[in-house]
């Protein structure tokens, strides 16, 4: 089984999909990522073909997928301090990433 979650700077366009492998015991055993600063990637051919690769290589017989951009692309603790709000996406403080609603 596979995940597929959307991440970018705003609801409206995805500039990171992150595609998880999960084994028969439910652990995410492999992680890869793809990105872009030009394209939303929900949207293009090049990243949809290397997504569907990466399945084929994998064997996924199965995909569960968020129906829409979940938070920021940039990583907690790795391109911002732990405990803080990302610098490059103000849209996502004080928001939900599930619902994208603001929660303050």
């Amino acid at each position: 089984m596979a995940t597929v979650a959307f991440y970018g700077p705003d609801d409206r366009r995805a500039t990171k999909v992150a595609v998880g492998i999960i084994n028969s015991g439910n652990k995410v055993t492999e992680m890869e990522i793809w990105s872009s600063e030009t394209v939303d990637v929900r949207h293009d051919p090049k990243t949809g073909r290397q997504v569907v690769d990466f399945f084929d290589s994998r064997a996924v017989k199965t995909v569960a997928m968020t129906d829409r951009i979940i938070g920021c692309p940039h990583e907690e603790g790795i391109d911002y301090p732990e405990g803080g709000v990302c610098p490059h996406c103000p849209f996502w403080v004080g928001r939900d990433r599930w619902s994208g609603e603001k929660i303050h």
